[in-house]
């Protein structure tokens, strides 16, 4: 194929760097194969394995993919270097490992794709003596959390928690977990409502799929098991509730071991889910509702349970902090892949870490398994206005944020005015109001919806709110050139400060911004607000501490 043509190829095939696809210009071989470490052919290639596999595209220009080809093989051909790399990497595998060599037919640059397979089970691939890893498009010395990923790897067929424990018997689960596990199992199988009550508890715990062939399974165990009969899993196997302050100070914790299908209602309450008041623009009649609608408690802490890998002998940790935020966490990586899938496209898993114990806990009512418990989570939070949930996937565990109030005005107003946003472009809006960084294109798209104002790095929601119009391929721009009279904002101030305790000046301005008129100019709003203020604080309402925070009197 010609230059063009096999550069039309390389970008439709391989288009974007990531933990998967490197691009390299390499022109001079006979350095760069087994070369600097972390920067040669076989540190990549190795970073490349132990992310499960991808390709390195070597003779093309970096960023562009403009075609350079390699100028100087010194002794290498397809064949010899291959079996060069596969002495130098330790543990990669040559089944499926090529090279593809491609030339183009006018200009005469050769360019050599290297087919990369996945690390093989629990054996990391080493170059330089020493483990590689992607991150992005960065390579790295491996992460201890990677490389515990790596060696704790469990096959399909391998389950942990299906494993039969010889010793153990009915004997040892417990009576009123039992009672609870035949309740949820009629809500979850109604097609049994008349057969459960005849069966005896060996033949309930196989039809629910905890036991196999009356034999006693760590799943059944997790679930339904005594408190004294821990012993048969490992002390580990518990749940953690710690209640901290903002600054991360222990204020109380407990610990919660089996049966877990009771421990989960107990671990429920101890969280302090207290009712939330928010006021919505043109009303002094506030909304009220839970913090946290209990779905979104107790789905995290049933799919850390259902993922947790027990393997590697540590707690699930609910932590519950004052400034009204939860984080749930659990050790193993995340199996989907990724969590955009399960919210966006309600993409079922594919495979589970614990399949038996997702099976038996599906069963029983506790999860659901086709990825509607997410999703589910994430609307919820919409439908508070709340931010969306947020994971973590780092350091070789899974964790969970849940906030249970609102974080930015404009954010609310966005979603107030336009009902029928997607949730992709909320999750996109809920990126910017945490100040987490975009793609050139997410910024783009938003700056094109109006929906965000600034320059970036520094870009923040926009606070001239888009409203739908009746023309579905129209937005009308929302501009209110009345401002509302001066004591219906000062009462909107009171109000603010009854609900939040203190504000500084910038919050009360963000709270009145869209609310004076808009033939004021910022300067002009500005001064508007601290007239406000100085008027409540003259009427013996208002005082302004030390930090400069407005308070009641």
């Amino acid at each position: 194929m010609t230059e063009q043509e096999l550069h039309i190829y390389l970008i439709n095939n391989f288009p974007q760097e990531n933990e998967k696809c490197e691009w390299k210009e390499f022109k001079n071989l006979k350095h760069t194969v087994a070369g600097n470490e972390g920067s040669d052919i076989i540190s990549y290639i190795s970073a490349i394995a132990n992310m499960n596999g991808g390709h390195l595209i070597i003779g093309v220009e970096d960023e562009t993919l403009d075609i350079v080809g390699i100028q100087d093989f010194y002794n290498y051909t397809t064949q010899n270097i291959k079996l060069k790399i596969l002495k130098l990497c330790l543990n990669l595998s040559s089944e499926d490992f090529d090279i593809l060599e491609y030339k183009t037919s006018d200009t005469h640059k050769t360019v050599w794709i290297f087919q990369i397979p996945k690390h093989q089970f629990r054996l990391p691939v080493y170059a330089h003596q020493k483990c590689w890893q992607r991150i992005n498009d960065s390579l790295v010395e491996m992460t201890q959390a990677r490389l515990d990923a790596i060696i704790t790897e469990i096959r399909p067929n391998e389950d942990w928690t299906a494993v039969v424990i010889p010793d153990a018997t009915i004997e040892d689960l417990d009576e009123a977990a039992i009672a609870k596990a035949r309740l949820e199992f009629v809500k979850r199988n109604p097609k049994y409502k008349d057969d459960e009550p005849l069966w005896d508890a060996k033949r309930f715990l196989d039809k629910a799929k905890l036991t196999i062939k009356g034999k006693i399974t760590r799943a059944a165990l997790i679930l339904l098991g005594k408190e004294e009969a821990e012993h048969f899993l490992g002390s580990y196997v518990k749940i953690r509730w710690n209640l901290k302050t903002i600054d991360n100070q222990d204020k109380d914790f407990e610990i919660f071991s089996i049966p877990f299908i009771l421990s989960v209602d107990e671990v429920f309450k101890k969280i302090r889910n207290l009712k939330y008041r928010y006021l919505r623009d043109g009303t002094l009649f506030p909304d009220e509702f839970l913090r946290y609608d209990p779905f979104t408690i107790r789905e995290p802490i049933n799919n850390a349970i259902a993922h947790q890998d027990y393997t590697k002998g540590g707690y699930i940790n609910i932590v519950e902090f004052d400034d009204d935020h939860l984080t749930f966490s659990n050790l193993g990586d995340f199996l989907p892949k990724s969590v955009e899938d399960v919210v966006l496209m309600d993409t079922p898993q594919e495979n589970y870490r614990n399949p038996f114990l997702v099976t038996a806990m599906k069963e029983l009512d506790m999860i659901e398994t086709q990825g509607g418990g997410i999703r589910k989570m994430f609307n919820f939070q919409r439908q508070r206005f709340f931010p969306m949930p947020d994971y973590d996937l780092s350091n070789g565990k899974v964790k969970l944020t849940i906030t249970g109030k609102i974080l930015n005005e404009h954010f609310v107003r966005i979603l107030i005015k336009n009902p029928d946003l997607k949730l992709e472009d909320i999750l996109l809006l809920d990126k910017v109001q945490k100040q987490k960084e975009i793609s050139d294109l997410e910024y783009k798209y938003l700056k094109k919806l109006r929906f965000i104002e600034g320059r970036r790095p520094n870009i923040y929601l926009s606070s001239n709110v888009i409203i739908p119009t009746e023309d579905e391929n129209l937005k009308g721009e929302y501009i209110r050139n009345k401002g509302f009279d001066d004591g219906y904002l000062k009462k909107l101030i009171l109000e603010y400060l009854r609900q939040w305790n203190e504000a500084s000046r910038k919050q009360l301005e963000n709270l009145l911004w869209d609310k004076l008129s808009d033939t004021l100019d910022d300067n002009s709003k500005k001064n508007k607000v601290m007239n406000y203020l100085q008027s409540l604080r003259k009427e013996g309402k208002i005082k302004i501490d030390t930090g400069k925070k407005w308070r009641l009197i």
